[in-house]
């Protein structure tokens, strides 16, 4: 069994092997940090949906361990703002984060679109975006399981895929908010229009919008990335679960020539 991405105690998350991303060895995915951010948030408005999570990451998220500082920025009778403040042993910020929780309703069926949408069953297992791209050591790319609709690779350009992840912390069940949190920021990686060492492509940071919970443990993305000259890029990514679409993943991009 994959151990889950963080272990906690206390309110002080450390990162497992999981948990380490693909530029710097002693720092965390975004992903998983997202996702404990995000039950950190959905905690304080129990009774609502987190329909959007936006989490701005200024320095690199130590795996080492850090804490999360949460609260209710204001609260109406359909809507509850939520801030946190990611914060590392030296209570440096390293990151930031906005939530919107909308209280759920039941109006039936309603007129909507229907986006085409990847189906897991015809999926093939395959590797990592960044596998044999990258020598880190084990981390995020050997803890995740892949699978690749018909006719899609993970070599650079607009991709769609597959993805299941560990649990976010260890000895707590994901919600479904947290679950696709680490597949909403592969956008970068997923849509890649080169790869490194040639050029790097970490992202600044990540909106996730959800129309519902997504339901099961596997989630696709279907992301395009468009880079600019100036060194700024943006990667859009659609999400969807078995049962269809989900909502949207989008990251600012900072793009570098040479190693990150």
């Amino acid at each position: 069994m994959t151990e889950a991405f963080f272990t906690e105690a206390d309110g002080w998350f450390v990162g497992n092997t999981p948990a380490r991303g693909p530029w710097d060895p002693t720092a965390c995915h975004a992903g998983p940090v997202a996702g404990v951010i995000a039950g950190e948030l959905e905690a304080l408005a129990e009774d609502r949906q987190l329909v959007r999570l936006t989490v701005e990451v200024p320095r690199p998220v130590p795996i080492a361990g850090f804490r999360v500082v949460a609260s209710v920025v204001r609260s109406s009778r359909s809507l509850t703002a939520t801030t946190a403040t990611l914060l590392d042993a030296e209570d440096r910020v390293c990151a930031t984060a906005a939530g919107l929780h909308l209280l759920p309703s039941d109006l039936g069926d309603v007129p909507t679109i229907v986006v085409d949408a990847p189906r897991l069953d015809e999926a093939v297992d395959g590797p990592f975006f960044l596998a044999g791209r990258l020598s880190d050591p084990p981390g995020f790319g050997s803890a995740v399981a892949i699978r690749y609709p018909p006719g899609e690779t993970n070599d650079p350009g607009p991709t769609t895929a597959w993805m299941w992840a560990p649990e976010i912390v260890d000895g707590r069940a994901s919600s479904p908010f947290q679950r696709i949190c680490p597949l909403a920021d592969c956008g970068n990686a997923l849509s890649r229009n080169d790869d490194p060492p040639a050029i790097t492509f970490a992202n600044a940071d990540l909106t996730v919008h959800l129309v519902r919970p997504p339901v099961g443990e596997w989630f696709a993305s279907r992301a395009v990335g468009f880079w600019e000259r100036n060194g700024v890029g943006l990667s859009d990514a659609t999400l969807f679960d078995e049962v269809g679409y989900v909502g949207r993943a989008l990251q600012t991009i900072v793009l570098r020539r040479g190693p990150a």
